[in-house]
């Protein structure tokens, strides 16, 4: 798949899903998704950064008045805002509890790789907001959020608790923050959550001693070896590899080379197995296993995670975008191999740039021309862009 074919079809579709108020996460009206979504337009935003097109970065810097001009009193972001009603939404069966975070990391990226200082300067009220309600979501002040059920990206698939994803995307704003804020605090405050989740979240015999409370240590002795976990809660760990977690992992340099050479080794294998693009979550929920019944008890339209589907394993271009962007700057081979896949998977149905494809067939499925899924071959082509910016932090 020719990289100049992908990046000017996203590039078009990004134009497209543009609007006076920000990004749409999809050019159809689809279930909700012709809105202002807060993570999704923050996506879009960053790979509108990468194209530097005046266009498409002017197009962010109005999603993100949206969205912070929407801030809850009590200090979270919403999950959309709906242009035409002039309405906005804080979260269906509950709140998002990952929006906020990538608010900060939109409005941080912007500004750093744009250098213009007038939207930090504005919204510096409303990020002291941000951090303070996550300070508040930990419960019990030991540096975690945690997530309600279906309180992130994911809201159709299992998982509450002290979840990875929350954590690093938490961590990732702050030490943006740090640093355009010259926050000697938020340093701080990433510093602890960065050993915490060093700490809790991958499986090390030797060292799973005083984790996160108690009772965990026996809970972990089962677990994979290879990857980060998904997360855990008082009843146990969640055993899936978390792509966004993993990728993000990767990003911010977490733990130590040792086991970041033993994550890529594992995706690689991954690869190898599938010859395309990864799963979001695996391993996949069969029909025959328990945790099938807690999918089918969630959905907002219609059941979406049978095997190999939606959240269930279904393969998203957008997340294999953040893991080829983490392995980017060692100039991996894996890294060299999904791009082209990336753009094969989106250029599926004529450039369809389906929400996700069907793992087991690999047929295009959820929303069409859907925004962060153009997002993503433009951010597999020229995230330099973002580590230029990022230089230092991470």
């Amino acid at each position: 798949m020719q990289m100049n074919d992908a990046y000017h079809k996203a590039q078009q579709l990004l134009l497209a899903a543009s609007t006076p108020k920000g990004y749409l996460a999809s050019v159809h009206n689809t279930n909700n998704y012709k809105r202002i979504w807060t993570r999704d337009g923050v996506v879009i935003g960053l790979a509108a950064l990468c194209t530097e097109n005046a266009t498409l970065i002017q197009t962010f810097k109005r999603h993100l008045q949206t969205v912070f001009e929407h801030q809850h009193p009590t200090g979270f972001l919403p999950s959309n805002v709906d242009i035409e009603k002039q309405q906005q939404s804080y979260g269906g069966s509950v709140g998002r509890t990952d929006n906020g975070s990538w608010g900060v990391i939109g409005l941080c990226l912007y500004s750093m790789v744009t250098q213009k200082d007038d939207l930090l300067e504005r919204y510096r009220p409303a990020v002291e907001k941000i951090f303070h309600v996550m300070d508040v979501w930990e419960f019990n002040g030991k540096h975690l959020i945690y997530m309600p059920q279906s309180g992130n990206w994911a809201d159709e698939y299992f998982g509450h608790g002290y979840i990875l994803s929350e954590q690093l995307l938490r961590l990732f704003a702050l030490r943006l923050a740090a640093l355009c804020y010259v926050n000697k605090d938020y340093q701080n405050k990433a510093i602890t959550i960065q050993k915490t989740i060093e700490k809790n979240f991958w499986n090390r015999p030797q060292q799973n001693k005083n984790l996160y409370f108690q009772t965990l240590e026996n809970k972990l002795d089962d677990s994979p070896k290879d990857y980060w976990l998904m997360g855990f809660n008082p009843s146990g760990y969640y055993q899936q590899c978390d792509l966004l977690a993993n990728a993000l992992s990767l990003i911010l340099k977490i733990g130590e080379q040792q086991q970041r050479d033993i994550l890529v080794e594992y995706l690689t294998k991954q690869f190898q197995q599938s010859q395309f693009i990864l799963p979001c979550f695996s391993p996949i929920i069969k029909n025959e296993d328990a945790a099938m019944q807690q999918l089918k008890n969630l959905y907002a339209f219609e059941f979406r995670n049978y095997p190999g589907e939606f959240h269930n394993g279904g393969l998203w271009t957008v997340w294999n975008s953040f893991l080829v962007w983490a392995l980017q700057t060692n100039q991996s081979e894996l890294a060299k191999q999904l791009t082209p896949k990336i753009h094969q998977a989106n250029a599926i149905n004529n450039w369809d740039f389906n929400e996700y494809i069907d793992a087991k067939n690999q047929e295009a499925k959820g929303v069409s021309q859907c925004s962060w899924s153009a997002a993503a071959s433009i951010l597999a082509e020229k995230n330099d862009v973002l580590q230029k910016a990022m230089f230092g932090i991470v």
